[in-house]
């Protein structure tokens, strides 16, 4: 008989666990995976999908603005924060179950509970233990607030999905993916927003330009946005209002004030410290290109390894990891020319690199852009622009970046990705038939920029 009880063991049922755990199981191993929260990790349950529902329902504002230009009379609409809240609840049990039922049909067995490494190939659930041949780590990530005074006060983008209502006036802290989209989709549900940032812009590490249109559409929707400027303290005063200091000794009163300021590897009581697993110098788990940790038979996917916060990038890393366990082959993941999306309101996504980057890598750069009132706009009068860049080696005539900000911008960008992922050259573009009359149809027929 086998020592070990199972062949892998993972610890956490995310995007990435399940994917490993599922498709290791259809391959003939024994799989064993451990959740303590629901299955489906952040993405299903306080990330993509139920952001994205909201999302939804803040677009929904727009629609019933906009329908009296097409001639249409609606009431002055109202929203039902519970209706809303629990219509999105409902969606997400849903998905629960399905997860469930996609690794019983897999054939792995799932154990509901707070996993730990006890060994180096021993996992404990509570008294139970298991010797596992391999084991994956995916417990993905979890927020954190800054320590200024009365940082308890703060809320985590955790529990914005079950606040029991609405606040009037929400302060969001932050500059990333979470913050404005929060800031976006609560502005869109009726609340008065701030975000505050520390930096001189938001978002980080995307396009300047792009990053600049998007304060520019925020503002214009109506949320107030302060940069170079940092939250100080916090103090709840009697009728349940937040009193919140700023630096430079500015204060705002609010109803609820979101700490969007980053998200951190979620390894206390894991059981790492005991093996010493090597970790960066952000805290992240380090992993050499087959996910392998430095303990040996120890893989680890997903938020824990400091890559690119996606859940696509999850899967990908637990579809490499067992095809190593299968095939005993290292399978490399490629972290180029990755596409994503902010769903602010304006939406936003990119693919491949930022001007400044194409710039450093290959020095000149050829730049196209278009800015325009999308024609469905026309009748509306929203004011809302549509916003698109190319980026393309002159050398090559390749596409190093292609950058939207407007309606439907992630499904758009999602099919350029392909094109950018095939080597695509502005010839190819230019020589594509745009489909009339759509947004999308601007990529195949911008001119270059002239500075």
């Amino acid at each position: 008989m086998s020592q070990y009880d199972c062949d892998l063991f993972v610890v956490g049922a995310g995007s990435g666990g399940v994917r490993a755990a599922r498709m290791a199981a259809a391959q003939g191993l024994k799989v064993v995976v451990a959740e303590a929260a629901e299955l489906g990790g952040t993405c299903v349950n306080l990330g993509c999908i139920p952001k994205k529902l909201l999302a939804y329902a803040a677009r929904y504002r727009d629609e019933f603005s906009g329908a009296a230009g097409y001639g249409w009379s609606v009431a002055e609409p109202t929203l039902d924060w519970p209706t809303l809240r629990d219509a999105k609840q409902g969606e997400v049990r849903r998905l629960n179950g399905i997860y469930q039922r996609l690794l019983d049909e897999a054939g792995a067995e799932v154990i509901r509970g707070h996993a730990r490494l006890a060994g180096p190939d021993v996992v404990a659930v509570g008294e139970r233990r298991w010797r596992a041949r391999n084991i994956l780590l995916a417990t993905g990530g979890q927020p954190w607030a800054p320590a200024v005074p009365g940082c308890e006060h703060l809320t985590v983008s955790d529990e914005l999905f079950h606040l029991p209502e609405l606040p009037r006036r929400l302060l969001v802290v932050g500059g990333g993916y979470i913050a404005l989209e929060m800031a976006s989709i609560f502005s869109g549900l009726g609340c008065s927003v701030e975000v505050v940032y520390r930096g001189e812009l938001f978002l980080r590490g995307f396009d300047v330009e792009l990053r600049q249109q998007l304060l520019a559409a925020l503002e214009r929707r109506g949320v107030k946005v302060s940069l170079n400027t940092e939250l100080t303290g916090l103090e709840k005063k009697p009728d349940g209002a937040l009193e919140v200091s700023l630096s430079g000794g500015e204060q705002r009163t609010v109803d609820l004030a979101l700490a969007a300021t980053g998200r951190r590897p979620r390894l206390a009581g894991l059981g790492t410290e005991a093996l010493a697993l090597a970790q960066t110098e952000s805290g992240h788990l380090r992993v050499d290109r087959g996910f392998r940790t430095s303990q040996p038979g120890i893989f680890a996917v997903g938020d824990l390894i400091g890559g690119p916060e996606l859940t696509p990038m999850a899967l990908e890393e637990a579809m490499a990891v067992v095809h190593q366990l299968v095939t005993g082959e290292e399978r490399a993941v490629e972290y180029s020319e990755i596409p994503t999306a902010v769903f602010s309101l304006p939406e936003l996504a990119t693919v491949g690199l930022t001007e400044e980057e194409a710039r450093r890598q290959h020095g000149e750069v050829a730049v196209y852009t278009s800015h325009f009132t999308p024609l469905r706009h026309t009748l509306t009068g929203s004011g809302e622009r549509t916003w698109m860049k190319l980026l393309v080696d002159p050398a090559s005539d390749r596409v190093l970046g292609a950058h939207m900000l407007g309606e439907d911008a992630a499904e758009i960008i999602q099919g350029l990705a392909v094109a950018l992922k095939a080597g695509a050259t502005k010839a190819s573009f230019d020589r594509t038939l745009g489909i009339h009359p759509t947004a999308a149809e601007e990529f195949v027929t911008m001119r270059q920029r002239t500075r």
